[in-house]
């Protein structure tokens, strides 16, 4: 559905619907298609569960799928699909074979939430905590709870908690449905009363009164969002009719919701993707484009388990996934379980005609022959059931490092370039930077994200970066802003762009060209306007734009010239002189050649500071990772990279007695110090020793205690409780930004981020 003309000749395999709005239509749609489905063949009404709240709406909704599967063909919503455009695409995936919906809205604004009652149409209410969040598009609270409720307008009842939900009853009842308002809570005017919560160290008892009658059930869980979900859950299985006998022993099994899929280096030169926590369609759909995002492997690996849901009969079920396979250039499927491996087993595929098929009936016969051996240089995405422990394929799999990890999380790096997106006029490219190996997150995975979500070009500092993306797949233009002279073979037959930034640069480069007999090479001009470092001088514009006009060698694709301190509103004429140079030149230039060239000298600060210095591109570096001084809100861009480590060791240290090398810390009073596993061979700055950097802990701040050693550092946990080996230490993330530490350490975020060693395992992860 397009709102515009399109050039149909690109898309054969399309059709396409002009409408004025294409948000309005694509609701209008999933509305009729709701409307198709209100009921079953026998005639029954097709249970829907329409979830709200401000937390808690996905683990309910993911919850309530592990708890009904087995009695119900469910469709739920994909990941967190609650929005405007979420929930028409959710509820779209409903067909005849679904015996039950469960479908979450999120609203953001007032007025939101009317259209998406009409598309979901639940016949079932579950509100989850009113809480802070999302509270941004309204008034108060009050406003926020009263919008929300309006999801429930024909429901037949609906359950919540009673903090939330008891001063509504008056105004629901004006419902047209007149729907039954069942509460939980811990008096015992609810429906359902929670008498008791007896937390463990691994599990927590639950004890609830629906009625007279006492119940007890347990879960694998402790935190107090968990337990409230739980209760959730129960109380809505209750309403299905499940007998408390049957959720109990359901509720034993819940399995923690991970939202992740994480991107991991793996044995003999492989990527793997661990996505090892459930299988069904939906979730096996949003792998396999997250794989299909990965570029550079020849070889695609899927190592799959019985797929949990009931909607297709297995014959069915398991041809359709090797048809998904085959349209995701999937090279072998590895299946592990009894239904997948019955069914598939008859299946031969003759080379080229679809994946080579390799089946085991459990993880326990797949682990019993596994070698490694059979993986080399492919990419292996493992999707599986949490009750077939893929985890353990995973630990086979994966490249063996130390416990610090600095974990990169790809949806903020998306969510950051598109805030620098909204920012540029419709017709002005973007040049994401990432050099020094992506300021450290590792640049061919970075690259492989921001080709995929169509950045126009890619800036490295040296060749080999430039080379390393381009055996990794990237296709995208690479400029390379140091070229030497060495590298001029490899920037040929790699295709990537050199910066020429003085005469004997492009004279050495035209040399070579000549030798290669090539012809209109795809080159950069980098001019100087006041940095200082490399570019040609003002003086020597002239010259230059009398050699382009001769030249047939060289094509020059920009012209571009670097802001020196376009963050800082106290140098701001200086910048603006930077500009009036950078256009004299690029007028000298533009009047000699006899094409175009695209123009740029904005960086990630001057995006927003100088929005009409945008030209014709701009190059995104540092902001891309959630770091720009610049930015008035810090809170639009999202932290991207986490650095963390673990705890070695555990010691009780008398007053008196020193820690560290040259006995720089003499305690003053008894302490408890613990020794974690990272120091400045990783990349955790000396200057962070002796009090100077702290660790975040158990949500806590403590203080780095004497020198920081190559491999270790020394933290002092006095007074946190429960501390214990093997426990996880934040060194910098969303709570503890890496701009603190940078401050702490005297130096700028840059140097924090690029210093962040290659024995640091990289884990790269999308929600």
């Amino acid at each position: 559905m397009v709102s515009e003309e399109q050039d149909v000749l690109i898309y054969p395999e399309a059709i396409f619907i002009i409408v004025s709005d294409t948000l309005v239509a694509l609701q209008q749609l999933a509305i009729h298609h709701r409307s198709r489905l209100d009921t079953l063949p026998s005639g029954r009404q097709v249970p829907v569960i329409g979830i709200t709240g401000s937390n808690g709406k996905t683990i309910v909704k993911e919850w309530l799928y592990q708890l009904l599967y087995e009695e119900f063909s469910i469709v739920r919503s994909p990941k967190s699909y609650n929005s405007q455009i979420g929930v028409p695409l959710s509820v779209l995936q409903m067909d005849e074979q679904h015996t039950l919906g469960i479908f979450e809205a999120g609203i953001s604004k007032p007025g939101e939430m009317e259209i998406l009652e009409k598309i979901i149409q639940p016949t079932i209410g579950v509100l989850t905590n009113i809480g802070e969040a999302h509270s941004e598009g309204f008034m108060d609270q009050s406003q926020k709870l009263s919008e929300k409720l309006k999801l429930f307008t024909h429901c037949q009842f609906l359950t919540g908690r009673e903090t939330d939900i008891a001063g509504q009853k008056e105004w629901i009842s004006t419902f047209e449905s007149k729907p039954e308002v069942l509460t939980w809570g811990f008096s015992p005017n609810n429906e359902l009363e929670v008498k008791h919560i007896d937390k463990k160290e691994r599990f927590t008892v639950i004890t609830v009164c629906p009625g007279s009658a006492e119940n007890i059930f347990v879960i694998p869980f402790t935190d107090d969002a968990s337990v409230e979900n739980a209760i959730t859950c129960y109380f809505v299985l209750l309403q299905l009719g499940i007998s408390h006998e049957a959720i109990a022993k359901k509720m034993e099994h819940l399995q923690p919701v991970n939202m992740r899929l994480e991107l991991k280096k793996g044995i003999n030169h492989c990527m793997l993707i661990n996505d090892s926590y459930s299988a069904d369609i939906n979730s096996l759909e949003i792998a396999l484009n997250f794989l299909d995002q990965q570029s550079g492997y020849a070889k695609k690996t899927v190592i799959l388990s019985d797929l949990l849901q009931t909607a297709r009969k297995d014959d069915q079920l398991y041809h359709y996934i090797i048809e998904r396979l085959k349209k995701h250039q999937v090279s072998r499927i590895i299946g592990i379980g009894e239904h997948i491996s019955e069914t598939l087993r008859h299946i031969t595929s003759k080379p080229g005609d679809g994946p080579e098929i390799e089946l085991h009936t459990s993880t326990e016969s797949y682990l019993h022959q596994f070698r490694s051996s059979q993986f080399r240089e492919e990419i292996i995405l493992i999707k599986g059931a949490r009750i077939f422990e893929f985890e353990k394929i995973v630990q086979l799999l994966e490249q063996k490092l130390h416990q610090t990890v600095l974990e990169i999380n790809l949806n903020a790096i998306v969510h950051n370039v598109k805030v620098y997106q909204k920012q540029l006029k419709p017709s002005t490219k973007m040049m994401a930077m990432v050099k020094a190996f992506a300021y450290g997150s590792g640049g061919a995975e970075i690259a492989g994200i921001l080709q995929y979500h169509k950045v126009d070009y890619l800036g490295v500092a040296y060749t080999d970066e430039g080379v390393e993306l381009r055996k990794a797949g990237i296709t995208l233009p690479v400029m390379v802003m140091n070229p030497e002279e060495s590298a001029f073979e490899s920037i040929i037959e790699y295709n990537l762009e050199p910066d020429i930034y003085s005469f004997s640069m492009l004279h050495s480069f035209e040399s070579f060209l000549l030798r290669e007999g090539l012809q209109r090479y795809p080159v950069h001009i980098e001019i100087e306007t006041g940095m200082n470092r490399l570019g040609f001088a003002m003086n020597e514009i002239k010259g230059l734009a009398d050699h382009f006009e001769t030249t047939t060698l060289l094509k020059v694709h920009t012209v571009f010239s670097h802001l020196a301190a376009s963050e800082d509103p106290a140098q701001d004429e200086f910048t603006l002189q930077q500009f009036n140079l950078y256009k004299q030149a690029v007028d000298q230039l533009q009047k000699k050649l006899n094409y175009s060239f695209l123009q740029h000298i904005t960086n990630s600060a001057g995006i927003f500071r100088f929005p009409w210095l945008q030209l014709d591109m701009v190059r995104l570096g540092i902001g891309m990772y959630g770091i720009d001084s610049a930015i008035a809100h810090q809170s639009l861009l999202q932290q991207v990279a986490t650095l963390k480590t673990t705890i070695a060791q555990l010691k009780h240290i008398k007053a008196g007695e020193s820690v560290g090398y040259n006995r720089k810390a003499v305690l003053k009073q008894d302490a408890v110090i613990a020794t974690v596993r990272i120091g400045y061979a990783d990349g955790y700055s000396r200057m962070l020793g002796n009090g100077a950097g702290k660790m975040r802990i158990k949500d806590k701040l403590v203080p780095v205690i004497g020198s920081i050693c190559m491999d270790m550092t020394i933290i002092d946990v006095t007074g946190i409780a429960d501390v214990r080996v093997g426990d996880e230490v934040i060194v910098f993330g969303e709570e503890l930004p890496v701009q603190q530490l940078a401050e702490w350490a005297g130096t700028i975020p840059y140097e924090i981020m690029t210093s962040i060693s290659q024995r640091v395992k990289r884990v790269y992860f999308q929600e």
